[in-house]
């Protein structure tokens, strides 16, 4: 029996700098981060694929906003759903065609797949994720008025838009990503952290105005499914204690305990390495795996040993 590992691909990845935002770009950053997930499965594991959508939501926003005299504003759930198909194509296309060129015979696949949140979550009261374009004041104000958004000032660069990013409970697909997987599929599913629904007491799902993290549904997903490895891609081939800092130093190896002694010491920036350290101890108490949080290059040594940051319980 193959073992399964999550590798989870953070949405900025695919957007090398400011001079490579085309889908063309997007694309080619897509096809190199391929190139290391096809060794991942041809060194013998079946791999589920799940990924970020940060920056192509904005861009979905944006053209939302520079259209807003002729077109409706486009729902965040439509907007996950919108990017899970156009980057999972991209996953499916460049993976397939290095399978091909390799003369693997695996298929891949993305599910467009809906993750339960609870409308008790805290952060529906106290919404904190930035999303979308810069808004001037006066543009902010009217949005607030006619759409009820609520609007932070960010660091004298104007105003943005802030979401509630609530933990998720349930992955509603799981099942069919199972059966897939199971039936020899490479599976893209969870993209941008699931589209957020709440049931209703009827039963009936609804979309939510918000954005889930990819880290902690990746985590989740990679429990649920028994994956007994859990790949964080990142920017850095590691974690570091005292990232930035002149005395920097890499963590090769970390306990979960040991890994939450250093999130309290405040050692992990939020919204970089911090939800990536909080998943993998979350998913640690879930199963008795592993982590790795790498780049893409090093994603199929790490997952031998000799690469990035591994985390256990």
């Amino acid at each position: 029996m193959r073992p399964t590992a999550v590798v989870a691909i953070g949405g900025n990845s695919l957007i090398k700098d400011r001079d490579h935002r085309t889908v063309a770009d997007q694309y080619q950053a897509v096809a190199e981060t391929c190139t290391h997930i096809a060794d991942l499965v041809a060194s013998g594991y079946d791999v589920v694929i799940t990924h970020g959508n940060g920056p192509q939501v904005g861009y979905i926003l944006l053209r939302a906003e520079l259209a807003s005299h002729v077109l409706h504003p486009v729902p965040l759930d439509s907007c996950d759903a919108d990017t899970q198909g156009a980057i999972g194509y991209h996953i499916q296309r460049a993976l397939g065609n290095e399978f091909g060129r390799r003369e693997m015979d695996k298929r891949v696949v993305t599910v467009v797949t809906q993750v339960i949140v609870s409308p008790d979550d805290d952060a529906f009261q106290n919404p904190s994720k930035p999303i979308g374009p810069f808004y001037d004041a006066s543009r902010a104000e009217a949005l607030t008025s006619e759409h009820g958004w609520r609007m932070v000032e960010d660091a004298g660069r104007g105003y943005r838009r802030v979401v509630p990013s609530p933990r998720p409970i349930e992955i509603i697909e799981i099942d069919s990503i199972r059966t897939l997987l199971a039936n020899g599929f490479v599976v893209v599913a969870a993209g941008g952290g699931g589209i957020p629904v709440i049931r209703r007491r009827s039963g009936d799902l609804v979309g939510a105005e918000a954005v889930i993290d990819k880290d902690h549904v990746s985590g989740l997903l990679a429990a649920e499914i028994g994956a007994g490895l859990l790949i964080i891609s990142t920017s850095v081939d590691c974690v570091y204690c005292d990232f930035g800092c002149p005395d920097q130093s890499p963590l090769d190896r970390l306990t979960a305990a040991q890994a939450r002694e250093y999130l309290h010491q405040g050692q992990f920036a939020p919204g970089s390495m911090e939800p990536k350290i909080q998943a993998a101890i979350d998913y640690l108490e879930r199963i008795d795996g592993q982590v790795v949080i790498t780049s893409p290059q090093h994603m199929a040594a790490a997952a031998g040993g000799e690469a990035g940051t591994l985390i256990t319980r």
